[in-house]
């Protein structure tokens, strides 16, 4: 039995170098044959680990990192318009 996939986005903001950037990830949720609950996160079409436990900065590769939700680093961005 698997339901449709959800998607959801996520900014993340490392705290070690300050590097900001966002994800959006397909989330499938599943059952497996013997009952057990499976969820598998993708992003960019491939498996990842859940961005909500397993953040490291892709800059600094930092584990400190503060998640926030989605549109949060746009919006800190300053327009030069």
């Amino acid at each position: 039995m698997q339901a449709g996939p959800k998607h959801e986005a996520y900014s993340f903001v490392c705290l070690r170098c300050g590097h900001a950037w966002e994800d959006e990830y397909e989330i499938r949720h599943a059952t497996d044959r013997d009952g057990h609950a499976r969820v598998t996160y993708l992003c960019k079409g491939f498996t990842v680990p859940s961005p909500l436990t397993a953040g490291r900065c892709r800059t600094c590769g930092g584990e400190r990192i503060r998640i926030l939700r989605a549109g949060r680093v746009a919006s800190a961005r300053p327009s030069f318009d």
